[in-house]
């Protein structure tokens, strides 16, 4: 009988312990509530109350249930009136260039040449003479007047020499697919003083060099002739590379950013951020794209395979092609000639055979393709090759999820092409807001009406879009893309009713391009992009209501608390 009571006793203990150690566990390291919640949940599209533990969301719902989450240890955030969403995706960036910019000479909010020309002052007043001045964010198409004198719509070195006559210069184009270099960086590269030799090498397959009635370089390089320039500048340091990693970690936190899409990364990246994330220091998600331009790396990573982290911090699993140029340099390949350039078709900057190749063994691998292309032409290329690629491996094309990056301009009968296929278009809404006052000079009004930032046709058609701003080539600023979005204006709220109204996102389809549609672009749905029970406690918070405010409020908006991995990073 004392056997009995012993092993009674022993097994209530073990029964009282587990039901302890289990009511330990539904309690919650973080709750928050007291705002309006928007879940990108359909069953449940907003919530009272949400609670966290570790990092993963264990309660999403009613106020009055939250309590029973709550011990001595739990956090609580009141929202005070603020506004919740899911964790925003920047769903096509270039993570070390939104670093590099907060470093280098940063253009992107100049209004003329003559405020590029004093920048590039200013840099050089504070430079060793010899020492490379470098920036990037210029765009001739948003400034409020021409210089003088222009080529193609694009002003020449001498003003900028003039300032920089011992420090070479290279100033990249906002679209990142041009740059503009001083006679001293032009010197450097061997393309000035002209010589028969020179005269040779500004022949650059799938670039452009622009000259003068004399036949002399402006100063212009165009797509890959860039890299008569870009060859001879002085590579990073690591330690300048840590800077501008952590510098871009902290804007993507300032501005709601909690996970990246990177759109092109080489070896020396890659290993930067698996370092950073040894330290801990990678508080942003990183989905990282690799370089097309490195045959090598894809070579390795086919034999290596895809890399899905646990702790869902880095993951590499896509490929990315630079198979075009940007329309504001005319690089962009149209089908037609530029309506402001008889004769100019722009630029094919990798043969289309490579983008089949690549499909095939990245089908073969299970890799996705994400494909830069911006005119209708190299659309139309792409698409065909993706197709041929899944018609010869069906078995492999369940769920490929490839992607053309931007697919800005599109004939009509590719629109539908994009559901077909089961590609997804990454498409920047603020690209919209900033080229298309211009954009209608290069394609003329029936394309731009027929087939150009077709976001509504292309969501009707049954294809999620995946939104972002593409920084540095736009700034980090998701507002400015979901404004956008909702409004087809510029960041100036004009025109009145916005530019072709008919294909504006309704503000569900904006949140969703941020959030669970760009998470379905990167494989991650099932992991965050919704606010649902086991999913990621990434959130962002906002000081207005950006679902029911007033379009001009929604630029007004300031992000005001960043919550990453279950913790705040960022509070204003």
């Amino acid at each position: 009988m004392r056997n009995i009571r012993t092993i009674l006793a022993m097994l209530f203990i073990l029964v009282f312990a587990s039901c302890q150690n289990q009511n330990e566990q539904e309690k919650a390291d973080l709750i928050i509530s007291g705002g309006t919640i928007y879940t990108v949940n359909d069953n449940m599209p907003t919530v009272e109350a949400v609670a966290v533990k570790n990092n993963k969301i264990i309660f999403a719902g009613a106020a009055t249930q939250i309590d029973q989450y709550k011990n001595d240890n739990t956090k609580v955030i009141d929202l005070k009136g603020k506004t919740m969403t899911p964790g925003f995706i920047e769903g096509h960036g270039h993570f070390m260039g939104l670093g590099y910019n907060e470093l280098n000479v940063d253009l992107l909010q100049t209004k003329s040449f003559d405020e590029v020309i004093q920048k590039v002052k200013e840099a050089v007043d504070a430079a060793e003479p010899g020492q490379w001045i470098t920036g990037r964010g210029w765009h001739q198409s948003k400034w409020n007047e021409l210089p003088e004198n222009t080529i193609n719509g694009f002003p020449l070195h001498h003003a900028i020499s003039e300032v920089s006559p011992n420090n070479p210069v290279y100033l990249r184009h906002a679209s990142g697919h041009a740059g503009m270099a001083n006679e001293k960086a032009m010197q450097i590269a061997g393309v000035l003083p002209l010589s028969k030799e020179s005269m040779a090498n500004l022949d650059v397959e799938g670039g452009e060099i622009f000259r003068d009635e004399q036949g002399n370089p402006t100063g212009v390089f165009n797509e890959r002739a860039m890299t008569l320039i870009t060859k001879h500048i002085p590579e990073s340091t690591p330690e300048k590379d840590r800077k501008a990693f952590e510098l871009a970690v902290k804007a993507s936190h300032r501005n709601g950013i909690t996970s990246f899409h990177d759109a092109g990364i080489g070896k020396e990246n890659i290993a930067l951020y698996r370092k950073m994330k040894e330290e801990g220091k990678l508080k942003v998600r990183m989905y990282a794209m690799l370089t097309g331009w490195d045959p090598e790396l894809l070579e390795e990573w086919y034999e290596k395979g895809i890399e899905v982290d646990s702790s869902h911090l880095l993951t590499i699993r896509s490929i990315k092609l630079n198979c075009d140029g940007a329309l504001g340099s005319r690089g962009a390949w149209l089908l037609k000639e530029y309506t402001d350039q008889p004769g100019h078709f722009g630029h094919e900057t990798l043969p289309m055979s490579f983008v089949y190749t690549t499909s095939q063994k990245a089908l073969e691998n299970g890799f996705q393709v994400c494909s830069h292309a911006i005119g209708d032409r190299a659309n139309r290329e792409i698409l065909d090759r993706y197709e041929k690629a899944m018609q010869e491996q069906p078995e492999k094309t369940e769920d490929h999820r490839f992607r053309i990056e931007h697919a800005q301009h599109l004939h009509p009968d590719d629109i539908p092409r994009f559901a077909e296929l089961g590609v997804i278009p990454a498409m920047q809404a603020v690209h919209m807001s900033s080229d298309r006052p211009w954009a209608i000079d290069r394609l003329g009004e029936k394309r731009i009406k027929e087939g150009a930032y077709m976001w509504q046709a292309l969501l009707e058609s049954g294809v999620p879009i995946v939104n972002g701003t593409d920084v540095p080539v736009e700034p980090i600023d998701p507002l400015a893309s979901f404004y956008a979005s909702v409004t087809r204006k510029t960041l100036e709220g004009k025109p009145e009713g916005g530019y072709e109204p008919e294909q504006k996102m309704t503000r569900e389809q904006a949140l969703r391009s941020y959030t669970l549609d760009a998470a379905y672009g990167a494989f991650e749905e099932d992991i965050k992009g919704s606010i649902e029970v086991g999913k990621l406690a990434d959130f962002t918070v906002f000081d207005k209501d950006i679902m029911t405010v007033e379009e001009n409020e929604i630029l007004e908006t300031n992000v005001a608390m960043t919550i990453f991995d279950g913790k705040v990073v960022y509070q204003k």
